[in-house]
């Protein structure tokens, strides 16, 4: 999947070859470049179909930039909302540039094109982007603001859109320029958007609608109460608080939409006061039944005011105009634009809004939940790989198709509203890209002979899955055998860990890298992200990386530990998991640790686990995982009358041997009696 944080090519690189070469003999495959990537070296240049031609687009564009007097203008991959998905309509810089990936910041200057991205994306913008781009491997700001110093000289300036960049990115290119004499310059006009002009998608006219009670965890009059509560306590004693992200609103009124693909939000922002409720909605898209369910309490301090979407910064300017007033906002999901619009003395400021930080935690009933969707999700997830066992020895599946078949069996659970994300089917080399998404252009034929990854998962009315799985119908090599087994080593160990309460994420994701870090391995994506209920795939902030929140019971996250190697495979094993209290011998805190509870429930690859690997300790979480799957996924396959999978259930959850645990325990023991051989030894 799919997650921000980014490890150096070159550090990946240098741990391949010192594996392949220097430890265990095995062959050293060099990374040759693909056939279906652009050449811009030679003459003319070779270009595969996958490319979008930008020339008209950029020169266009330019001729904007020079009516108003710009050298640069800066394009990233989000919204006015600051979201991570995106509806066609605001995907501008996969306009200009082709580049379709989720993460990535476009500079265009009179003279060239850069991309701007980390190497999840790097052979993805070879395969989209012409030869008028450049890519740039780096996603940093300051490897941004650098190359525009490099590029643009002293005294010019450089033009955004000031709606589409948080308050700390545009903050950060201010103080990079402006303090190397180069004008930042925030745009009334999207230039963009002048140059897409006519052709861009319209907005958005599907109905909003509100869940039902038996699918939320409190009313949304609750959820008002205690965020005007969080307000009372602090001690700043903020008059308000302003809603960006478009998850928050949704959560806050327990209302969806259709807006953006896999992510069931809708375009809008929320003012709540002490006293007040303002929504910034196109009111014509709220079915009649919403309409009466926000009013119903009007006038009141429970009464919903449903104002036009566009009216937002006119309406915070003016009550910021207020004396007395201070407005509590999330920094992570709060624009530039907005920011600007109330003085700095009436700002609270926290990277995440009392709301976001609200949604994070889980309550009993969404628990239960997403617990519930998970099963019905396994279920899907097992018919496809039942179906996969049976279809790829007759060559009859490729990427696309084997997406097309996961997705049709989603759709077919109760309740399910469709995916969470695009399904990454991906075959052999095609793998070894983390964030790959197949298309007619680049789907490969799924074979017996090669591994095969598949990160899906789907929105349910009451949850929402996400779960990677990666096979081999064949015989893998050693080599693959060992970097699956270490991928699942760190799986397991950082999901059966137990840690100190409000415990960081970023300093236990190391338990899931360790077995793959002790023989020169490693990987470049971030171990995990939060899940929300019947919302984003990724949820903000609970993760495992530096700007997440402490993890805290009642918290989903996916435990997600990957190996990437370059032309030939890619593995990735994700589950989602429940910070849940754990059982410990002693309770001298006065809050009990904590650990996880894994609700993802569908079995790994037998045949890819190399079982002499495995400690003991790992081999009965294995045993046990199984159990708990063989209880729940079992009765549920069966009252389905899925006798075929059920068989297959059955097959791949069997017990490892006590053979098996007895080989690892002396393992075990044979490393504990050389360590006490030797320690004393070295210290003497």
């Amino acid at each position: 999947m799919k997650d921000m944080a980014s490890v150096s090519y070159i550090l990946r690189a240098w741990s391949l070859l010192f594996l392949h070469g220097c430890i265990t003999g095995y062959p050293n495959q060099a990374n040759s470049e693909q056939e279906d990537t652009r050449n811009c070296m030679i003459n003319p240049p070779y270009l595969p179909p996958t490319v979008t031609m930008t020339g008209d687009r950029l020169k266009t564009l330019r001729e904007h930039m020079q009516s108003n007097n710009l050298a640069a203008y800066i394009v990233p991959t989000t919204d006015a909302h600051l979201s991570e998905y995106i509806a066609e309509r605001d995907k501008r810089l996969t306009w200009m540039s082709g580049f379709s990936g989720s993460a990535g910041t476009g500079v265009i200057t009179l003279q060239k094109a850069a991309l701007f991205t980390d190497s999840r994306y790097w052979i993805q913008a070879e395969r989209q982007m012409d030869c008028n781009w450049e890519l740039q491997k780096s996603a940093w700001t300051d490897a941004i603001g650098q190359w525009i110093l490099n590029e643009v000289p002293t005294g010019e300036r450089i033009g955004l859109d000031p709606f589409l960049f948080s308050i700390d990115n545009g903050e950060d290119y201010y103080q990079i320029l402006e303090g190397e004499n180069r004008t930042f310059v925030p745009l009334e006009d999207n230039l963009v958007d002048l140059v897409w002009g006519t052709q861009r998608p319209p907005p958005p006219t599907n109905i909003i609608y509100h869940l039902s009670d038996d699918f939320i965890g409190s009313t949304w009059q609750e959820k008002i109460a205690n965020i005007r509560m969080q307000m009372e306590q602090h001690s700043k004693k903020p008059t308000a608080v302003l809603l960006s992200g478009l998850e928050e609103t949704a959560w806050l009124f327990n209302l969806r939409g259709d807006d953006i693909p896999y992510t069931p939000v809708f375009y809008a922002y929320t003012l709540l006061t002490k006293t007040d409720i303002s929504l910034f909605v196109n009111r014509s898209r709220l079915s009649t039944e919403v309409v009466q369910m926000l009013t119903t309490e009007c006038p009141g301090s429970l009464c919903v005011k449903l104002e036009d979407y566009g009216q937002i910064g006119a309406s915070v300017r003016k009550y910021a105009q207020q004396d007395g007033v201070v407005i509590w906002i999330g920094t992570e999901y709060t624009t530039l634009g907005l920011y600007q619009e109330v003085p700095e003395e009436k700002l609270l400021k926290n990277n995440f809004s009392p709301v976001m930080l609200a949604k994070a935690v889980k309550n009993s009933k969404e628990q239960k939940l997403m617990e519930a969707a998970h099963i019905r999700d396994a279920v899907a997830l097992i018919r496809y790989l039942v179906w996969l066992e049976k279809n790829v020895p007759k060559n009859s599946v490729d990427e696309v198709s084997g997406a097309h078949y996961l997705d049709s069996l989603r759709r077919q659970e109760t309740h399910c509203k469709g995916p969470s994300f695009q399904t990454i089917s991906a075959s052999g080399l095609n793998a070894a890209l983390a964030h790959y998404s197949p298309s007619n252009f680049t789907s490969r034929k799924l074979s017996r002979n090669e591994m095969y990854l598949v990160d899906s998962g789907g929105q349910y009315f009451d949850g929402t899955t996400d779960i990677t799985r990666t096979i081999h119908w064949g015989e893998p090599t050693a080599f693959q055998k060992e970097a699956y087994t270490r991928v699942l080593m760190g799986n397991i160990d950082l999901s059966r860990l137990v840690f100190p309460p409000k415990t960081s994420g970023r300093m236990v994701e190391l338990f899931a890298r360790q077995p793959l870090w002790e023989v020169g391995l490693n990987y470049g994506h971030g171990t995990g992200h939060g899940i929300g209920n019947f919302l984003s795939v990724h949820e903000w902030p609970v993760g495992f990386q530096s700007n997440n929140i402490p993890l805290d019971k009642g918290m989903f996250t996916s435990i997600e530990p990957g190996y990437y190697h370059d032309g030939e495979f890619g593995i990735r094993l994700e589950d989602v998991a429940l910070v849940v209290q754990a059982t410990t011998k002693y309770q001298v805190h006065e809050e009990p640790y904590l650990t996880f509870k894994v609700v993802s429930l569908v079995p790994y690859t037998r045949n890819l686990i190399d079982e002499s690997l495995l400690s003991q300790d790992q081999i009965r979480y294995i045993n046990q995982y199984y159990e708990t799957i063989r209880q729940i996924i079992g009765p549920e396959l069966q009252r389905r009358q899925l006798e075929e999978e059920y068989r297959w259930l059955e097959q791949n959850t069997q017990p490892f041997s006590h053979a098996t645990l007895l080989a690892a325990s002396l393992g075990t023991l044979a490393v504990s009696t050389l360590a006490s051989t030797i320690l004393p030894a070295a210290q003497h």
